[in-house]
């Protein structure tokens, strides 16, 4: 049991680490060609700090633990919305673009309800599962997103002051290689691990999902948007985030149900519900106070949301 733990610790280390080299390294490659740090923080930093969940669940898929892959996916979605915005909220107020307010948080909120749809299947009632079908649509659906990102590069403009460093041609590659291994080794001592512990416990994968190994996970978009907060770097706070929530449903559980169909336990509605919510407080949140910009006092209903969510959820399996 202790053996497991220390190495679901160490594996929690290696994808934070892996995750952060791997950030480093590519926003430096992307910031050398002058992309806006809009762009940088719904593209690069978005897919760097995703990459341990793209890891764990794929390892997880091919292994069929379906409640990780999930659990996983939504959970990071709301500990990024609740906790992680919450967090930088309270740093310091943050002031949201207008493309980010009319077009990437409703965005966030279609992939909610497209997640929802196809996992609920209203069409075969009997049958809840992400299939291979669907994982297409949503990899065909985040391409589109990717292409709107494309878009924005070319009337975007690289700002001069970022929280990303210059870096050789050689240092770059040797941060994403380093990177990449990191979340490999340490993707799959989480989910090995976690399964193991939560067999021994007595707990569900879908509790290990959501809440252990969802916020380990996560915890490369929390350091990336605290350092982003505490360096007044607003667009790589809320890029990250936002970014982060439409790369896990749509490119992440995409990829997970393209190696293996995912069977779906309803019971995880709930969880969607929450994070749709959340995603609806956000962009209502831009039209209260002062406009455009996520306040202190409405980062702190974030994070007392979260807490009232996860108090009912532990009461809830006791």
């Amino acid at each position: 049991m202790w053996w497991q733990l220390l190495l679901l610790i160490i594996g929690l280390l290696l994808l934070i680490k892996g995750a952060g080299w791997l950030v480093d390294g590519a926003s430096a490659l992307a910031k050398r060609y002058h992309v806006s740090d809009l762009a940088i923080g719904l593209t690069v930093v978005a897919f760097g700090t995703s990459a341990p969940e793209l890891v764990v669940n794929s390892i997880a898929s091919f292994q069929n633990h379906q409640d990780i892959v999930f659990g996983n996916v939504i959970g990071s979605n709301n500990f990024n919305l609740f906790i992680i915005l919450g967090i930088a909220g309270l740093i310091t107020p943050l002031t949201v673009q207008s493309s980010s307010v009319w077009k990437e948080i409703p965005l966030s909120f279609i992939a909610i309800i497209i997640l929802f749809v196809l996992t609920n299947d209203y069409l075969y009632p009997e049958s809840h599962v992400l299939s291979r079908f669907d994982g297409i649509l949503l990899l065909f659906l985040f391409s589109g997103f990717l292409y709107y990102v494309y878009k924005r590069l070319k009337t975007d403009e690289a700002e001069p002051e970022a929280i990303i460093k210059a870096y050789s041609t050689f240092k770059i590659f040797t941060f994403i290689s380093i990177g990449l291994l990191g979340l490999v080794f340490g993707g799959r001592l989480v989910v090995t691990n976690a399964v193991a512990m939560a067999t021994s416990l007595g707990m569900s994968e879908k509790v290990i999902g959501l809440t252990i190994i969802a916020a380990g996970t996560s915890l490369p978009e929390l350091a990336t948007s605290v350092v982003a907060a505490l360096k007044k770097n607003n667009d790589i706070a809320v890029g990250n985030i936002i970014g982060s929530n439409i790369f896990n449903i749509f490119f992440i559980l995409g990829v997970s149900s393209v190696i293996n169909p995912i069977p779906y336990d309803t019971v995880f509605n709930i969880d969607l519900f929450i994070l749709a919510g959340g995603t609806v407080f956000l962009f209502v949140a831009m039209f209260t106070g002062q406009r455009k910009k996520l306040d202190r006092w409405e980062a702190l209903l974030l994070l007392g949301g979260y807490l009232v969510y996860l108090t009912y959820y532990i009461t809830s399996q006791i």
